[in-house]
């Protein structure tokens, strides 16, 4: 049995359940907002930062009254122009294909109220590959990518620079991204899918910063609905991301999860952020290396979500953090050796953090549902094979694991009066399933549960928590009060402090 897993961008994902007793509440009831965010959060969607009013000097002014206007200036126009789009509602032709292809160093500036319009119409605003494309003050709406397909920077294009943009209402992503780009002050609101979809086709993404930015409100057309298990859906999406800083973002009310790492992504610091009332985890680092996660606010997140797998009868600890099979991998280069959770406040979540290993998931095995990966110790997955793959390196290297992570400093709050539940939102956990499958695995029975529960340097330490938590270890079994996680032989928690009881 296992849990979500990654998958090729357009690959479903089978998801088993595991059978338990359920929790009162709505299944599908998206929560009320309870609380306004901080001061400092990002409120760009509200309050957009005004563009320029008149055009800067030598730039080539795009008339909204000329369908195609902004498309044919870029055509006729040399790299590194600078094009200043008038207030109006910019329109391309009115074909499905239609739509801008930047020159190197082209620059596209809206002026107040300047909105290029899909008119659901065009799948795509801004493709091709040149570099170092900027977008600032412009707002894109209304095209119809395809699922797993963008409006901006369709073709992952390399040191884009999206600044004060506002990307709302089409299908697809609102965002493609390669490597370089840098997303600030941004709105990326009600979109299909996601708000941005970080995916290079045959390549990896390296360098690429979040700051500043709103993302709320993605994945309208519900994609988990209509491809069940898809895990395909959430505020952002990464695969294969080589540094990320993703930090002083608000992300929030997502149909999903809020920010989902997925496959072989390293070296991501996640910092500073206001991560709150997204259906789903407000976190996913999954099959991927070396993270920092500090400073964030995390609250009423997996309400939806967690409500639903535990009135479907699944005993599996659904968080609001998540780590699947993801740990630190001191080979792999990076800012970092290890995943380190730290100086986070965790609010009134369904759940906590939950560190997963699905026994069954490595290079080759036919459960990996990252279709084709293979972990970044390994460049020939054809080699995770018997005999060789029962014996070192290989038994250690085919697989991802949840290795290294340091819990600590944080702040851990549950009133269930809140949250609206009886059971099984209160959990952390470490834990696998019983390996079976398929017969040639060596990881065979309990030894990923055992490995990820005692051997493999996975740590909570020196934390506060207040509310009526439990800890589930080894597998979904198992539950623990404070004083057995803290006792022999998992010894969890030292010097982390209990306050029983709701609220706090």
């Amino acid at each position: 049995m296992w849990r979500r897993g990654a998958l090729s961008p357009a690959v479903p994902l089978a998801l088993a359940l595991l059978a338990a007793t359920g929790c009162e509440g709505t299944p599908d009831a998206r929560p009320e907002p309870t609380a306004a965010p901080s001061a400092s959060v990002a409120r760009v969607c509200a309050e957009p930062a005004a563009g320029p009013a008149k055009a800067p000097a030598g730039a080539v002014t795009v008339d909204p009254a000329v369908t195609g206007d902004l498309a044919a200036k870029t055509r006729s126009n040399p790299p590194n122009t600078t094009f200043w789009l008038r207030p109006g509602r910019h329109r391309l032709e009115p074909d499905r294909y239609a739509q801008v292809v930047p020159k190197e160093g082209n620059r596209y500036l809206g002026a107040p109220g300047a909105v290029l319009d899909g008119r659901r119409t065009n799948q795509y605003a801004f493709g091709g590959t040149a570099r170092d494309v900027t977008v600032r003050h412009l707002t894109v709406q209304g095209f119809v990518a395809p699922h797993d397909e963008g409006v901006v920077n369709h073709d992952s294009a390399d040191g884009w620079v999206i600044e004060h943009a506002t990307i709302r209402d089409n299908s697809g992503a609102g965002l493609m991204a390669g490597a370089r780009q840098q997303v600030r002050a941004s709105c990326l609101r009600d979109n299909g899918q996601y708000g941005m979809n970080a995916y290079k086709a045959g390549g990896r993404i390296s360098g690429l910063v979040l700051e500043g930015n709103e993302i709320t409100g993605n994945n309208t057309d519900d994609w988990e609905r209509r491809r069940p298990g898809c895990g395909c859906t959430g505020g952002v999406k990464f695969w294969a991301v080589d540094g990320a800083d993703v930090r002083g973002n608000w992300v929030h009310d997502n149909r999903g999860a809020g920010l989902w790492a997925d496959t072989n992504n390293n070296d991501f610091r996640i910092e500073d952020n206001v991560l709150e009332e997204n259906d789903g985890a407000a976190l996913i680092y999954e099959t991927s290396y070396n993270a920092v996660i500090r400073k964030n606010t995390i609250r009423r997140n997996n309400w939806v979500e967690g409500r639903r797998y535990a009135d479907r009868g699944d005993s599996f600890p659904y968080a609001t953090v998540y780590l699947s099979e993801s740990g630190g991998e001191p080979r792999i280069r990076a800012r970092t050796d290890r995943i380190e959770i730290h100086r986070n406040v965790l609010e009134d979540n369904w759940s906590g953090i939950t560190l997963w290993e699905n026994a069954d998931r490595f290079c080759n095995s036919p459960a990996n549902t990252s279709s084709g990966d293979c972990t970044l110790l390994v460049e020939d997955a054809d080699r995770c094979a018997q005999p060789a793959i029962a014996t070192a390196p290989l038994y250690a290297d085919c697989r991802w694991k949840t290795q290294r992570v340091d819990i600590h400093g944080n702040r851990f709050v549950l009133d269930k009066s809140v949250v609206d539940c009886t059971v099984k939102c209160d959990r952390m956990a470490v834990l696998a399933n019983y390996g079976t499958y398929p017969d040639w695995s060596p990881y065979q029975g309990e030894r990923v549960a055992e490995a990820i529960t005692l051997k493999q340097h996975n740590r909570w330490h020196d934390n506060v928590y207040v509310g009526p938590w439990t800890f589930v270890v080894h597998d979904p079994s198992r539950t623990l009060d404070s004083g057995q996680w803290q006792g022999a032989p998992y010894r969890q928690d030292a010097g982390s402090t209990f306050r029983a009881g709701d609220g706090g």
